[in-house]
């Protein structure tokens, strides 16, 4: 799909990749880029630059992304590409003394954060799409839902499930012309990365979000399901099916090492 002369939303849209998104959205033609934040202040900011709109939303109310869907298409027209991307980096322990955590905040914010928001974006956008005959959702996941993410359970878990539903998603309405594609980085240079201990995330060099928001786009005009900014990942998926046993072992030692270096 080309973006030029299109209406885009992007969630999260206030700084890091989708600050980055909006402007390689703007720079490519785009007819109006929404940002929609839960900062409504940064998503003005991001906004003013290339003439887009700004919303306030937090990704984990259903009705305030029906609300963002709403107004976007009222002011603007049909929304062509939906760019699912805001996320949260919490219940990250280095140690991992238990899996199962203290609580379930961090799981249930991550839930909100990391799955129901992309099932709310769907949730009300596929009967308009279905009527115009095809739309797209970008939702930025993260390499984490294809391998891992050690010393962050929550983190990891539904980075995996979000990748199931943009499977189902990709199945269920490919015959309406729905196409999806899921953006799953390994470190990209952010305030998010910043707020997190250093792990393996960074192993492969931390990329500047500019370039995974290139690398987006690319990915969205070749209508290619799985964007890997970095490369090697699929590397590293396919050693993980070749060898489940193999892998578990090899993540194991990078915990080990992690408990090491946090434990001094």
């Amino acid at each position: 799909m080309q973006v030029t002369g299109k209406v885009v939303v992007v969630t999260g849209g206030g700084n890091g990749i989708g600050k980055a998104l909006c402007e390689v959205f703007h720079g490519a033609g785009a007819a109006r880029v929404i940002v929609a934040d839960l900062d409504v202040h940064s998503a003005r900011d991001v906004a003013g630059p290339i003439n887009g709109a700004a919303f306030k939303c937090d990704v984990a109310q259903e009705k305030n992304v029906l609300h963002v869907i709403d107004e976007t298409e009222r002011q603007f027209g049909p929304i062509a590409l939906f760019c699912s991307n805001a996320g949260i980096g919490g219940g990250f322990d280095p140690m991992s003394v238990n899996a199962g955590g203290t609580s379930d905040e961090p799981f249930a914010r991550s839930w909100a954060i990391h799955v129901m928001a992309h099932v709310y974006a769907a949730r009300h956008l596929i009967p308009r799409y279905k009527a115009r005959g095809g739309g797209y959702f970008l939702n930025t996941i993260s390499a984490a839902g294809l391998l891992s993410q050690v010393g962050s359970p929550a983190y990891s878990a539904t980075k995996h499930a979000a990748v199931g539903f943009a499977e189902n998603l990709a199945i269920s309405h490919r015959a309406d012309g729905i196409k999806v594609s899921i953006l799953c980085p390994q470190g990209v240079d952010t305030n998010m990365l910043r707020s997190i201990p250093k792990g393996p995330q960074s192993g492969d060099g931390d990329l500047s979000p500019e370039q995974v928001a290139r690398d987006a786009l690319a990915g969205i005009e070749q209508e290619t399901f799985l964007i890997l900014p970095h490369p090697q990942v699929l590397g590293y998926m396919r050693k993980k099916t070749e060898n489940y046993d193999r892998w578990i072992g090899g993540m194991a030692k990078i915990q080990a090492k992690m408990r090491e270096e946090f434990g001094k």
